[in-house]
């Protein structure tokens, strides 16, 4: 199973009067989505699926990339790495899902995916991590196929 998790583009900062869920990517992320989108279109593979969280900032995110998704509430900013892994049903499930989502919650379940000591890993607006799970002998292992960020492409 391939698990590639796309942090949303640069938002704008919260107004006073404004739901977190309802920030809009700046003119920067709408650039940082589009670049990121053509590499991932180029890159992933046929049957994926695509879900991503119902905030304003990564649905205009995903929509960058012109395929069929899903909004999951299970994504919201609040959601933790179980929330995400029950999601994508990971490792069991066949085949490739991206994940459009937040901070902390992609950090943190990349590393548990990957053994980190740290209960976070940084990840940049915009970026992509590509993870597969694999069967070598006995042991399950995550590796990591790649790390995009849309600033390098």
């Amino acid at each position: 199973m391939d698990l590639i998790l796309w942090r949303h583009a640069e938002a704008e900062e919260a107004r006073e009067d404004q739901a977190d869920v309802d920030r809009r990517l700046t003119p920067r992320g709408e650039k940082q989505a589009a670049r990121m989108a053509g590499w991932l279109d180029r890159q992933l593979p046929d049957g994926l699926r695509v879900i991503a969280s119902p905030a304003r900032r990564t649905e205009q995110t995903v929509i960058a990339l012109g395929r069929r998704y899903k909004l999951r509430a299970e994504l919201l900013p609040e959601g933790s790495p179980a929330d995400l892994l029950d999601l994508v049903q990971w490792p069991r499930a066949k085949g490739a899902v991206l994940v459009v989502g937040h901070q902390p919650m992609l950090g943190q379940t990349i590393a548990q995916l990957i053994g980190l000591s740290a209960g976070d890993c940084a990840i940049r607006k915009g970026a992509v991590w590509w993870l597969r799970q694999r069967q070598r002998g006995e042991d399950a292992q995550t590796v990591i196929v790649t790390v995009q960020s849309p600033e390098v492409l």
